[in-house]
């Protein structure tokens, strides 16, 4: 399971998903990649942690940082195809992500490789405009999506969207909304989320 976590963040913020699911999932490896530092527009052009750039919140899809995200997907790519390599199967690789993190698992579904799953927390579907937003070969790949429906930073009707969108075309995707949770995550959350991984990393 690869988790990717958000904007300003490093992969040690998310490492104790490892711990917590270890009893129900000994036979997983867990990743935790650090996003490279860059320049963030909307934070006055700071250099932090993240996976793309972002011009504004209030509309995440208006000028997208598209080189950015193709960057990031194929540095996810390269990760994948190094467990492939080891003799991991990609159906048992489960791509995870929170917030920006959660956009580029998302993105994740336009790879070549079919993915075990994907699980997005509090994000949205990146370039959406540029359909298809999955290849062939990730078109049955079970996608997890979960908001909290107080979320201040990437707005609750963003992810609504975004799973409408996924719906339309015809994507294997869930959607989970939890009441008065902002632009963080729960327990009831990371047990939902278990509960969706474990048949394909357990299997």
């Amino acid at each position: 399971m690869i988790m990717l976590h958000g904007l300003g963040d490093t992969g040690d913020g998310w490492s104790d998903i490892g711990y917590m699911y270890k009893s129900s999932l000994p036979n997983t490896k867990f990743i935790f990649p650090h996003a490279p530092r860059r320049p963030i527009t909307i934070n006055f052009g700071m250099s932090m942690p993240g996976w793309y750039d972002i011009a504004s919140l209030e509309e995440v899809n208006r000028s997208e940082d598209a080189e950015g995200l193709q960057e990031s997907k194929r540095y996810i790519e390269e990760l994948i195809a190094k467990e492939v390599a080891a003799g991991i199967p990609a159906s048992k690789i489960v791509v995870g992500g929170f917030s920006q993190g959660g956009a580029v698992a998302l993105l994740m579904l336009r790879s070549a490789t079919q993915l075990g799953a994907v699980v997005a927390l509090s994000a949205y579907v990146p370039l959406h405009t540029q359909l298809p937003v999955f290849s062939e070969a990730n078109a049955k790949t079970p996608i997890f999506m979960c908001h909290g429906d107080a979320d201040q930073t990437v707005a609750f009707a963003f992810g609504q969207k975004s799973y409408q969108l996924l719906q339309s075309q015809g994507a294997n995707v869930e959607f989970q909304a939890y009441v008065g949770m902002g632009h963080s995550a729960c327990q009831r959350e990371f047990d939902d989320v278990l509960e969706f991984v474990k048949p394909v990393l357990s299997a």
